[in-house]
């Protein structure tokens, strides 16, 4: 039994479609219009948003954020200045937390803002809850 399979034309993601694409010949199928040019609908989920890409991208950049930003910080200014200055010196990476908190300010950055700041929060809390519970079972542990 023969069947058909329809091959789907290019995509929004396809790499070959750009400029030059547009100014090629129409596919199999397409339509043409009075000027000659190709009447395919353009993706317009590519133009806006979706509604899950700023929440993940706020909360994962939260989350590199609190782990690589006080980690490069202590390297650098061990590097720096020393063992003993570069512990005195350490409190001042809080001075970091303003960049989401300033995120929160305008209003275009504002969703984006609050998933990053709640990826700060929720790593910072896994992060310390790990260790108090490792901490308290090794205490106990050796009782």
């Amino acid at each position: 039994m023969d069947q058909a399979v329809e091959t789907p034309g290019t995509t929004a993601t396809d790499p070959t479609r750009g400029a030059a694409a547009s100014d090629a010949a129409p596919e199999d199928g397409a339509e043409l219009s009075e000027e000659g040019t190709d009447k395919k609908r353009r993706p317009d989920w590519w133009h806006r948003d979706h509604p899950v890409f700023v929440p993940l991208a706020g909360f994962f950049t939260g989350m590199l954020y609190i782990i690589l930003v006080p980690g490069t910080y202590a390297a650098i200014l061990k590097a720096v200045v020393g063992y003993e200055r570069a512990e005195e010196l350490f409190p001042f990476v809080l001075l970091t937390l303003v960049v989401p908190i300033g995120l929160l300010v305008p209003h275009r950055t504002r969703r984006f803002g609050r998933y990053m700041l709640f990826g700060v929060v929720a790593t910072a809390v896994v992060v310390i809850g790990v260790a108090v519970g490792v901490l308290w079972f090794l205490i106990h542990r050796d009782r």
